[in-house]
């Protein structure tokens, strides 16, 4: 039995900053044993299929793979298609009433508590808003995230300190689901 997954890479071909190009990606999954390989835009989204079971050992031999391969370390996060398809599915705001620039959704390498958020006064943000969901946060952003104030204070250090994170728009949430679905 084999398994659709998501590959989310943070950080990579932005501004022509640590370029891993897209062609490069897939051959390199190719070179890891996954099938059905696919990418999605030039912003570090890929697809693949896996007999592996195991998500955590999946990122650690990409991001190894990657390093060695570019040169450069690369966060990434390896998500199943199940996963992916429930994260949109909780979606606490009514992001098919928006545009897909307004609702993102950060992926994190783990379980985050509320209480990391705590310094934030949610209120001052208004009408921007974000929730908890499962290694996930929910970001409404009515402006687009280039302008979000609260984006920028959920960013801080203090905040994702000790956590691997990344974020996509609900277009790109949704088109993975799609990709991934099996």
């Amino acid at each position: 039995m084999s398994t659709m997954y998501a590959a989310l890479l943070r950080g990579i071909n932005v501004s022509g900053h640590r370029r891993v190009p897209m062609a490069e990606l897939r051959e390199l999954l190719g070179e890891l044993g996954h099938e059905d390989v696919a990418t999605y835009l030039q912003s570090g989204n890929a697809v693949f299929r896996s007999a592996a079971d195991d998500e955590d050992a999946l990122t650690i031999g990409l991001e190894q793979a990657i390093e060695q391969r570019f040169g450069f370390p690369v966060d990434c996060l390896v998500r199943p298609g199940a996963y992916l398809a429930g994260v949109a599915e909780a979606c606490p705001f009514p992001a098919a009433e928006l545009e897909g620039k307004q609702v993102h959704v950060t992926y994190f390498d783990q379980a985050v508590e509320a209480s990391r958020f705590a310094s934030l006064d949610a209120d001052a943000f208004r009408p921007e808003e974000f929730r908890l969901g499962d290694r996930a946060l929910y970001l409404y952003a009515p402006d687009g995230l280039g302008r979000s104030k609260l984006a920028v204070a959920l960013g801080r250090p203090a905040v994702t300190r000790g956590l691997v994170a990344t974020s996509r728009n609900w277009n790109t949430v949704l088109k993975l689901v799609e990709m991934t679905r099996d």
